[in-house]
Protein backbone atom coordinates (compact mmCIF):
# COMPACT_ATOMS: atom_id res chain seq x y z
CA UNK A 1 0.00 0.00 0.00
CA UNK A 2 1.40 3.16 -0.70
CA UNK A 3 2.87 5.39 1.99
CA UNK A 4 -0.33 8.45 1.53
CA UNK A 5 -2.72 5.80 0.97
CA UNK A 6 -1.63 4.32 4.36
CA UNK A 7 -1.53 7.31 6.42
CA UNK A 8 -5.26 7.83 5.19
CA UNK A 9 -6.20 5.10 6.48
CA UNK A 10 -4.29 4.44 9.72
CA UNK A 11 -3.66 7.62 11.32
CA UNK A 12 -6.93 8.39 12.24
CA UNK A 13 -6.93 5.05 13.87
CA UNK A 14 -3.74 4.94 15.18
CA UNK A 15 -4.95 7.27 18.32
CA UNK A 16 -8.14 4.99 19.07
CA UNK A 17 -5.50 1.67 18.63
CA UNK A 18 -3.36 3.00 21.64
CA UNK A 19 -6.46 3.76 23.54
CA UNK A 20 -8.23 0.10 23.15
CA UNK A 21 -4.71 -1.67 23.60
CA UNK A 22 -4.12 0.23 27.38
CA UNK A 23 -8.02 -0.48 28.39
CA UNK A 24 -7.47 -4.47 26.89
CA UNK A 25 -3.86 -5.27 27.04
CA UNK A 26 -1.14 -4.85 29.91
CA UNK A 27 1.49 -2.81 29.34
CA UNK A 28 4.77 -5.06 28.62
CA UNK A 29 7.67 -4.55 30.31
CA UNK A 30 11.21 -3.04 28.71
CA UNK A 31 12.67 -6.35 28.67
CA UNK A 32 9.57 -7.44 26.28
CA UNK A 33 11.92 -4.95 23.68
CA UNK A 34 15.00 -6.85 22.39
CA UNK A 35 15.95 -3.74 20.89
CA UNK A 36 15.35 -1.58 17.38
CA UNK A 37 15.90 -1.82 14.00
CA UNK A 38 19.22 0.35 14.15
CA UNK A 39 19.14 1.37 10.06
CA UNK A 40 17.33 3.64 9.00
CA UNK A 41 16.73 2.08 5.71
CA UNK A 42 14.35 -0.41 7.25
CA UNK A 43 11.95 2.46 7.74
CA UNK A 44 8.61 0.39 6.11
CA UNK A 45 9.25 -3.20 8.00
CA UNK A 46 6.38 -5.45 6.84
CA UNK A 47 7.57 -9.01 7.42
CA UNK A 48 10.59 -11.13 9.82
CA UNK A 49 11.49 -14.86 9.46
CA UNK A 50 13.82 -16.58 11.25
CA UNK A 51 17.11 -17.95 9.75
CA UNK A 52 16.88 -21.49 9.19
CA UNK A 53 20.89 -21.90 9.05
CA UNK A 54 22.27 -19.13 10.70
CA UNK A 55 21.50 -18.38 14.79
CA UNK A 56 20.71 -15.47 15.86
CA UNK A 57 19.24 -14.22 12.35
CA UNK A 58 16.19 -13.29 10.86
CA UNK A 59 15.02 -11.57 8.00
CA UNK A 60 12.71 -8.34 7.28
CA UNK A 61 12.12 -6.08 4.25
CA UNK A 62 10.12 -2.85 3.46
CA UNK A 63 6.65 -2.86 1.49
CA UNK A 64 5.79 -0.88 -1.05
CA UNK A 65 8.29 2.25 -1.93
CA UNK A 66 11.36 0.04 -1.54
CA UNK A 67 13.35 -1.98 -3.98
CA UNK A 68 14.03 -5.85 -4.18
CA UNK A 69 16.12 -6.23 -1.33
CA UNK A 70 15.61 -7.66 1.88
CA UNK A 71 17.91 -7.42 5.12
CA UNK A 72 19.60 -9.74 7.52
CA UNK A 73 19.63 -8.59 11.08
CA UNK A 74 19.46 -10.02 15.45
CA UNK A 75 17.38 -10.52 17.40
CA UNK A 76 17.78 -6.98 18.85
CA UNK A 77 17.26 -5.43 15.13
CA UNK A 78 20.88 -4.78 14.70
CA UNK A 79 21.60 -4.83 10.78
CA UNK A 80 23.92 -7.58 9.31
CA UNK A 81 23.91 -7.35 5.29
CA UNK A 82 21.58 -5.80 2.99
CA UNK A 83 20.80 -8.38 -0.08
CA UNK A 84 19.83 -7.48 -3.45
CA UNK A 85 17.99 -9.47 -6.13
CA UNK A 86 16.80 -9.12 -9.71
CA UNK A 87 13.33 -8.41 -9.40
CA UNK A 88 10.96 -7.89 -12.41
CA UNK A 89 12.38 -5.83 -14.87
CA UNK A 90 8.75 -4.08 -16.04
CA UNK A 91 8.58 -2.47 -12.31
CA UNK A 92 10.36 0.36 -11.64
CA UNK A 93 11.80 -0.28 -8.48
CA UNK A 94 12.62 -4.31 -9.11
CA UNK A 95 8.68 -5.14 -7.08
CA UNK A 96 5.18 -3.80 -6.52
CA UNK A 97 4.40 -4.26 -3.07
CA UNK A 98 6.06 -6.94 -1.07
CA UNK A 99 4.51 -7.93 2.34
CA UNK A 100 5.92 -10.70 3.78
CA UNK A 101 8.92 -12.91 4.11
CA UNK A 102 9.31 -16.82 5.55
CA UNK A 103 11.81 -19.35 5.11
CA UNK A 104 11.62 -22.77 4.62
CA UNK A 105 12.36 -26.10 2.28
CA UNK A 106 12.17 -25.73 -1.82
CA UNK A 107 13.27 -27.34 -4.64
CA UNK A 108 16.06 -29.00 -3.35
CA UNK A 109 16.26 -31.41 -0.27
CA UNK A 110 18.47 -30.44 2.37
CA UNK A 111 18.69 -26.69 1.46
CA UNK A 112 16.49 -23.85 2.83
CA UNK A 113 15.49 -21.07 0.78
CA UNK A 114 14.03 -17.42 1.58
CA UNK A 115 10.64 -16.55 -0.19
CA UNK A 116 9.54 -12.69 -0.72
CA UNK A 117 5.85 -12.20 -1.12
CA UNK A 118 4.92 -9.28 -3.77
CA UNK A 119 1.06 -10.03 -2.64
CA UNK A 120 0.33 -6.52 -1.81
CA UNK A 121 -2.67 -5.03 -3.75
CA UNK A 122 -4.39 -2.21 -2.19
CA UNK A 123 -6.46 -1.90 -5.11
CA UNK A 124 -7.55 -5.98 -5.71
CA UNK A 125 -6.76 -5.53 -9.53
CA UNK A 126 -3.49 -7.00 -10.34
CA UNK A 127 -3.54 -10.05 -12.59
CA UNK A 128 -1.32 -11.63 -10.50
CA UNK A 129 1.09 -11.87 -7.39
CA UNK A 130 5.02 -12.62 -7.64
CA UNK A 131 7.00 -14.82 -4.54
CA UNK A 132 10.93 -14.30 -4.94
CA UNK A 133 12.51 -17.80 -4.02
CA UNK A 134 15.99 -17.53 -2.86
CA UNK A 135 18.89 -20.30 -1.40
CA UNK A 136 19.45 -19.49 1.85
CA UNK A 137 23.51 -18.36 2.39
CA UNK A 138 25.60 -18.54 5.96
CA UNK A 139 27.41 -15.38 4.62
CA UNK A 140 24.40 -12.93 5.10
CA UNK A 141 24.53 -13.11 8.92
CA UNK A 142 28.29 -13.07 9.33
CA UNK A 143 28.51 -9.17 8.42
CA UNK A 144 28.36 -5.78 9.35
CA UNK A 145 25.90 -3.50 7.58
CA UNK A 146 27.34 -5.63 4.62
CA UNK A 147 25.65 -5.18 0.97
CA UNK A 148 25.41 -8.25 -1.53
CA UNK A 149 23.67 -9.71 -4.53
CA UNK A 150 21.88 -13.11 -5.12
CA UNK A 151 19.80 -14.98 -7.49
CA UNK A 152 16.18 -15.15 -7.04
CA UNK A 153 13.90 -17.65 -8.65
CA UNK A 154 10.38 -16.00 -9.74
CA UNK A 155 7.15 -17.61 -9.96
CA UNK A 156 3.82 -15.70 -10.38
CA UNK A 157 0.48 -17.23 -8.96
CA UNK A 158 -2.97 -16.10 -9.72
CA UNK A 159 -6.57 -16.43 -7.18
CA UNK A 160 -8.97 -18.37 -8.47
CA UNK A 161 -11.78 -15.99 -7.46
CA UNK A 162 -10.15 -12.89 -8.41
CA UNK A 163 -7.57 -10.64 -6.98
CA UNK A 164 -7.13 -10.06 -3.54
CA UNK A 165 -4.86 -7.86 -1.15
CA UNK A 166 -2.54 -9.72 0.84
CA UNK A 167 0.27 -9.40 3.58
CA UNK A 168 0.40 -13.29 4.81
CA UNK A 169 3.09 -15.57 3.36
CA UNK A 170 3.96 -18.61 4.97
CA UNK A 171 5.88 -21.84 4.57
CA UNK A 172 4.49 -25.22 6.11
CA UNK A 173 7.30 -27.42 6.16
CA UNK A 174 5.35 -30.87 6.85
CA UNK A 175 2.89 -30.23 4.09
CA UNK A 176 5.27 -28.33 1.71
CA UNK A 177 2.95 -25.85 0.82
CA UNK A 178 3.23 -21.99 0.36
CA UNK A 179 0.23 -20.54 1.96
CA UNK A 180 -1.07 -17.16 1.83
CA UNK A 181 -3.84 -15.43 3.58
CA UNK A 182 -6.33 -12.43 2.24
CA UNK A 183 -5.96 -8.98 4.23
CA UNK A 184 -9.33 -7.58 3.64
CA UNK A 185 -13.04 -8.11 3.91
CA UNK A 186 -15.46 -9.54 6.95
CA UNK A 187 -13.81 -13.23 6.46
CA UNK A 188 -10.34 -13.96 5.18
CA UNK A 189 -9.18 -16.57 2.99
CA UNK A 190 -6.81 -19.30 2.54
CA UNK A 191 -5.42 -19.94 -0.57
CA UNK A 192 -2.08 -22.49 -1.67
CA UNK A 193 0.18 -23.97 -3.58
CA UNK A 194 2.58 -27.01 -3.64
CA UNK A 195 6.02 -25.55 -2.88
CA UNK A 196 7.26 -27.77 -6.16
CA UNK A 197 5.43 -24.88 -8.45
CA UNK A 198 6.97 -23.97 -11.65
CA UNK A 199 9.17 -21.14 -11.70
CA UNK A 200 9.09 -18.96 -14.50
CA UNK A 201 5.12 -19.49 -14.71
CA UNK A 202 1.80 -18.45 -12.96
CA UNK A 203 0.46 -20.69 -11.18
CA UNK A 204 -3.69 -20.51 -10.11
CA UNK A 205 -3.70 -21.40 -6.04
CA UNK A 206 -6.26 -22.97 -4.57
CA UNK A 207 -8.68 -21.43 -2.16
CA UNK A 208 -8.81 -23.99 0.92
CA UNK A 209 -11.09 -22.04 3.55
CA UNK A 210 -12.84 -18.76 4.91
CA UNK A 211 -11.92 -17.80 8.38
CA UNK A 212 -13.62 -15.23 10.43
CA UNK A 213 -12.50 -12.95 13.11
CA UNK A 214 -14.50 -10.68 15.49
CA UNK A 215 -13.95 -6.61 15.78
CA UNK A 216 -14.16 -4.17 13.29
CA UNK A 217 -12.89 -3.09 9.72
CA UNK A 218 -9.56 -1.99 9.56
CA UNK A 219 -8.40 -3.19 13.41
CA UNK A 220 -9.20 -7.11 12.06
CA UNK A 221 -7.46 -6.69 8.88
CA UNK A 222 -4.79 -9.84 8.53
CA UNK A 223 -1.54 -8.49 8.62
CA UNK A 224 1.13 -11.39 8.59
CA UNK A 225 1.61 -14.76 9.69
CA UNK A 226 4.08 -17.53 10.35
CA UNK A 227 4.25 -21.32 10.84
CA UNK A 228 6.84 -22.90 13.35
CA UNK A 229 10.26 -24.27 11.85
CA UNK A 230 8.57 -27.66 12.99
CA UNK A 231 4.95 -26.93 11.45
CA UNK A 232 3.46 -27.61 14.27
CA UNK A 233 2.46 -23.95 15.31
CA UNK A 234 0.68 -20.91 13.62
CA UNK A 235 0.34 -17.36 14.37
CA UNK A 236 -1.87 -14.82 12.27
CA UNK A 237 -2.01 -10.80 13.66
CA UNK A 238 -4.09 -8.25 12.75
CA UNK A 239 -3.38 -4.58 13.64
CA UNK A 240 -4.64 -5.20 17.44
CA UNK A 241 -4.56 -8.69 17.75
CA UNK A 242 -2.60 -11.80 17.86
CA UNK A 243 -4.15 -15.31 17.00
CA UNK A 244 -2.30 -18.69 17.78
CA UNK A 245 -3.33 -22.62 17.10
CA UNK A 246 -1.50 -25.88 17.51
CA UNK A 247 -1.43 -28.47 14.43
CA UNK A 248 -2.96 -32.08 15.32
CA UNK A 249 -1.50 -35.17 14.04
CA UNK A 250 -0.28 -33.19 10.84
CA UNK A 251 -3.33 -32.30 9.69
CA UNK A 252 -3.44 -29.51 6.41
CA UNK A 253 -2.49 -26.65 7.84
CA UNK A 254 -6.11 -25.33 6.88
CA UNK A 255 -7.56 -27.91 9.09
CA UNK A 256 -5.76 -26.65 11.73
CA UNK A 257 -6.67 -23.00 11.12
CA UNK A 258 -10.49 -23.21 11.12
CA UNK A 259 -10.81 -24.38 14.66
CA UNK A 260 -10.86 -21.24 17.07
CA UNK A 261 -7.38 -19.69 17.91
CA UNK A 262 -6.07 -18.85 21.19
CA UNK A 263 -5.68 -15.15 21.54
CA UNK A 264 -2.48 -14.00 22.89
CA UNK A 265 -1.09 -11.15 24.67
CA UNK A 266 0.24 -8.56 22.39
CA UNK A 267 1.34 -4.96 22.53
CA UNK A 268 -0.51 -2.78 19.87
CA UNK A 269 2.17 -1.32 17.95
CA UNK A 270 2.01 1.85 15.31
CA UNK A 271 1.53 -0.20 12.26
CA UNK A 272 2.31 -3.30 13.38
CA UNK A 273 2.67 -6.27 10.11
CA UNK A 274 5.67 -8.05 11.02
CA UNK A 275 5.41 -11.70 13.40
CA UNK A 276 7.77 -14.41 12.97
CA UNK A 277 8.67 -17.52 15.20
CA UNK A 278 12.13 -17.73 16.94
CA UNK A 279 13.30 -21.09 15.33
CA UNK A 280 12.83 -23.19 18.36
CA UNK A 281 9.40 -22.00 18.33
CA UNK A 282 9.01 -20.87 21.96
CA UNK A 283 8.70 -17.15 20.97
CA UNK A 284 7.75 -15.02 18.51
CA UNK A 285 8.99 -11.66 17.66
CA UNK A 286 6.86 -9.04 16.10
CA UNK A 287 8.11 -5.09 14.17
CA UNK A 288 6.33 -2.26 12.65
CA UNK A 289 6.69 0.76 10.83
CA UNK A 290 8.29 3.12 11.32
CA UNK A 291 12.73 4.69 11.72
CA UNK A 292 14.37 2.46 14.48
CA UNK A 293 10.77 0.67 15.46
CA UNK A 294 10.96 -1.65 18.44
CA UNK A 295 11.29 -5.20 18.10
CA UNK A 296 9.19 -7.12 20.74
CA UNK A 297 9.86 -10.62 21.92
CA UNK A 298 6.82 -12.49 23.28
CA UNK A 299 6.78 -16.17 24.62
CA UNK A 300 4.33 -18.89 23.50
CA UNK A 301 1.93 -20.92 25.47
CA UNK A 302 3.25 -24.27 27.73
Amino acid sequence: MSRSKKLNILLPIVSLLFMGAFAKHRLLDRQDITGTLNDKEMDETSGIAASSISPDTYYVHNDSGDTSRFFAITAEGKLKSTIYFKGDSTQKLGVQDCEDIDVGPGPEKGKSYVYLGDIGDNNQNRPYITVYRMAEKKSWATGDKAITNTQAVRADFKYPDGPKDAETLMIDPIGKQLIIVSKRGDTVAVYTSPLKYQANTTTVLTKRCKLYFAGFKPFKWITAGDISKDGQQILLKSYDKVYYWRRQHNEPIWETMVRKPQELTYKVEKQGEAIGFQPDGKGYYTTSEGVFSPVYHYDVPN
